[in-house]
């Protein structure tokens, strides 16, 4: 655990990190749900939201932190850091290996197959695959059924 007292961390009930994994809080508030698995060896840095009853597969990065690089004159190192939260919702199922960049929301229910890179928000009762990750599937209420993403 890398939570520093100057940013919120929180976890709710009956939720766990399981070992060699790294919560990191120094730039953004880390939330963790009520229920919620950190699976073995995520990196989570704030900002990052997960919600109630998410599971987190193995070796998953969720930062909400990205390296300023834009002013060639000065080195990465020097030029600071951008933050932008990432939001996982409530009941979703992040798949091992999977990157989940900052600024990215993953809607309710929705899964991330296992080694997607999510650079873009991902709607609701969704399966989102690849690099970079697109949506294959989508819940549908009409045929209460997962249809192909059209």
């Amino acid at each position: 655990m890398d939570v520093l007292p100057f940013n919120p961390f929180s976890i709710g009930d009956n939720s766990m990190i399981e070992d060699f994994s790294t919560i990191n809080n120094g730039v953004g508030a880390v939330s963790i749900g009520a229920n919620s698995l950190v699976g073995l060896g995520n990196v989570i840095i704030g900002p990052v939201t997960i919600g109630n009853d998410v599971i987190l597969a193995q070796h998953i990065v969720a930062s909400g932190l990205n390296h300023n690089y834009q002013d060639i004159q000065q080195p990465i190192h020097k030029q600071g850091v951008s933050v932008a939260p990432i939001v996982i919702e409530d009941e979703c199922w992040i798949g091992a290996n999977a990157v989940v960049t900052a600024g990215v929301t993953i809607g309710r229910h929705s899964v991330v197959a296992a080694g997607a890179v999510v650079t873009k928000d991902v709607p609701p009762y969704s399966v989102a695959v690849g690099n970079p990750a697109r949506v294959i599937k989508k819940y549908d209420p009409e045929y209460k059924d997962w249809v192909k993403a059209s």
